[in-house]
């Protein structure tokens, strides 16, 4: 093929603003998509609308998931449920107390042929999926819920001095029961700080529970659509991860995690008496790739202080440690997050000179 006609069939470059209109039709696709998902999980998932949308910016950014809540709120269902409508491999593991690391991460085998020739073979654990539920990760000792450390930070597991990469996509959802409840262990702070949302599934309302109740009673079962497929979702992750975020929405962001900090001279005076430790600089990341996701999901190109806001609670939750002082106030961390969202201002705009 000649020079000349490599020249001609190469595609022409966009100029910047035909890149905006793409992406922006790239967007407004993404969010009719993700509306079909969340249509079709309406089928069999009544209510949890915060939370499903929570669930999903998770999954659209790569990141892992922690589900908070009593017994019988459909946990879950929610997440079998999601990774029918993706269409991608699912696997569940049911936390115990006897469990093992080796359970999760898979061993390896002896194994003898027909010629009496020994060697070994490694036999994949539960890990080797795309969606992984965790559930009721806090039945299990810490030395077990460790082994998914190094799954969900470098998506890989070593074995026996051997590394292997989990397959892409890839992200662990896990279901956690009350702290409060007989027979848990609490999750290692370093665990914790992996997962980046902690996600509270709350009791239905009223409505929601009669309409539960009328279709569970009845035999009633809704089939959900397969809408994507692994190959579609790394495509929408990718495209989530080329939202535009400003540099003050990144100012925005870094002040909000800086003011959780007691011994930060920003933090407000009441961080300083009802708060032990505050976040560190994953929560910062986030916080910005929360807001890019519920951007997107909104089909729109670029991250507002609003988005942040929205991740701020999911994202803080499990990363600012109130202290005995705020639980004799009555004082949550879902109230300290959301009075320091009242108190933190926003960054002064620059203005520039005509």
């Amino acid at each position: 093929m000649s020079t000349e006609r490599q020249e001609n069939e190469r595609p022409a470059k966009l100029t910047p603003q035909a890149r905006q209109q793409n992406l922006g039709a790239l967007l407004q696709e993404f969010g009719q998509t993700r509306e079909a998902i969340e249509n079709e999980l309406a089928k069999v998932v009544v209510g949890q609308k915060d939370a499903i949308r929570q669930i999903f910016a998770a999954i659209f950014t790569r990141g892992h998931c922690l589900l908070e809540g009593v017994p019988g709120l459909a946990k879950t269902l929610t997440v079998s449920t999601i990774a029918k409508i993706l269409d991608v491999k699912f696997r569940r593991v049911q936390f115990t107390p006897d469990l093992t690391p080796s359970d999760i991460t898979g061993s390896t085998v002896l194994e003898e042929d027909g010629q009496g020739r020994r060697s070994f073979r490694f036999v994949e654990g539960p890990v080797f999926t795309n969606i992984l539920l965790a559930d009721e990760i806090n039945r299990t000792p810490p030395k077990t819920q460790s082994a998914l450390l190094q799954a969900m930070q470098e998506r890989e597991v070593t074995v026996g001095g051997d590394t292997y990469k989990l397959p892409e996509p890839f992200l662990v959802v896990a279901t956690q029961n009350p702290i409060d409840q007989e027979g848990t262990y609490p999750l290692p702070e370093a665990q914790l700080d992996r997962f980046m949302f902690n996600v509270k599934i709350d009791y239905p309302t009223l409505e929601e529970e009669e309409k539960i109740l009328t279709a569970t009673t009845r035999g009633e079962t809704a089939e959900p659509a397969r809408l994507l497929n692994p190959k579609i979702l790394l495509g929408m992750q990718r495209l989530v991860s080329s939202v535009a975020v400003s540099q003050y929405i990144i100012q925005y962001a870094t002040r909000l995690v800086r003011a959780t900090r007691p011994t930060d001279p920003s933090s407000p005076e009441f961080i300083r008496d009802l708060v032990d430790f505050g976040a560190g600089p994953r929560a910062g990341q986030y916080l910005v790739n929360g807001g890019k996701a519920f951007a997107a999901m909104d089909g729109r190109f670029s991250v507002s202080i609003e988005d942040v806001k929205a991740a701020a609670v999911p994202v803080l939750r499990k990363r600012v440690g109130a202290n005995f002082q705020a639980q004799a106030e009555g004082m949550t961390t879902d109230k300290i997050v959301l009075k320091l969202l009242d108190t933190v201002p926003t960054p002064p705009i620059e203005k520039y000179a005509r």
